[in-house]
C-alpha cells in the first residue's frame, strides 16, 4: 500500500518524474476547467434555467455567505480565491469514490503548495487593503514586542494548514484500502460514504480558516460584514 501518491511514479526521465500527485492533480483541474466552462457557457436569467445553473448558484451563494460571516466586507473580492480552495479539496475528495484514484491532497507537497497560496495571499490583500505601512504595522500590534510571536504565528499557521489537511486526507485514504483487503465489500462501501463526508468538512475548514486569516490581515472583522448580493450569471 502506497502511503502517498507521491510513491506511484508513472514515468521517470533522469530526475524528472511524473507521479500519482501531478497527474491527479492536473486531472482535477481539467476536471474543473471543463466543468466551469460547460456549466457556465448557458447561464440565463430566465426563471427556466438548468439544474446545474441553479446548483452553481447555491453554491457561489453560500460561499459568498460564508465568506462574508467571517468578516470579510466585500466577499466578492475574495470568491474566487477562496472558493477554488473549496472546490478543489473537495473534488479531490469527491472522486475518491473512482477506482485507483488517490486524491492528490494525501501527498504533503500538495498540501503544502494550498498552505503556501494562503500564506502568499494574505499579505497580498493585507497590502491591498490597509498598504503597506499599514499591513507592516499590524504585526508590531500590541506592542512592538509582539514581533517575533507575530511572524512566527504566520509560520505556523501555514505548516498547520498543510499538516492538518494532509493527515486527515491521507489516514483516511489508508483506512479505506486496508479495509478493502480484510472486511467484505459492504463495509468498504459505508467507510467511503464517512471519507467522502470528512474530505468535505475539510474542505470547508480549509477554505473558512483561509478566510479568517484574510480578515485578520485586513483587519475587515472589526464590524459585522454585509450579507452578500445575490450571484448574477456573467
Amino acid at each position: 500500500m502506497r502511503l502517498s501518491p507521491d510513491e506511484w511514479v508513472l514515468w521517470q526521465w533522469g530526475f524528472v518524474k511524473l507521479n500519482g500527485t501531478i497527474a491527479f492533480t492536473w486531472m482535477l483541474m481539467l476536471v474543473l476547467a471543463l466543468g466551469a466552462w460547460l456549466i457556465t457557457r448557458r447561464l440565463t436569467f430566465e426563471h427556466q434555467r438548468s439544474r446545474w445553473q441553479n446548483l452553481l448558484e447555491i453554491v457561489v451563494t453560500g460561499t459568498l455567505q460564508q465568506i462574508a460571516e467571517v468578516g470579510l466586507r466585500t466577499p466578492r473580492k475574495y470568491l474566487g480565491f477562496l472558493g477554488t480552495l473549496f472546490l478543489f479539496v473537495a473534488t479531490a475528495s469527491v472522486f475518491t469514490i473512482v477506482p485507483g484514484y488517490e486524491p492528490p491532497t494525501g501527498s504533503l507537497s500538495t498540501t503544502v503548495a494550498l498552505a503556501l497560496c494562503v500564506f502568499v495571499a494574505v499579505p497580498l490583500y493585507g497590502v491591498r487593503r490597509l498598504g503597506l505601512r499599514g499591513y507592516l504595522r499590524s504585526y508590531l500590534e500590541p506592542t512592538v514586542m509582539m514581533l517575533p510571536f507575530n511572524i512566527i504565528s504566520e509560520i505556523s499557521r501555514t505548516l498547520a494548514l498543510a499538516v492538518r489537511l494532509f493527515g486527515n486526507m491521507m489516514s483516511g485514504a489508508m483506512i479505506i484500502g486496508i479495509l478493502l483487503t480484510i472486511t467484505p465489500f459492504l463495509f468498504p462501501v459505508v467507510m467511503t460514504a464517512l471519507g467522502l463526508l470528512t474530505g468535505m468538512v475539510q474542505a470547508y475548514i480549509f477554505s473558512i480558516l483561509a478566510a479568517v486569516y484574510l480578515a485578520a490581515a485586513t483587519h475587515a472583522g472589526d464590524g459585522p460584514a454585509p450579507a452578500p448580493p445575490p450571484p448574477t450569471p456573467s
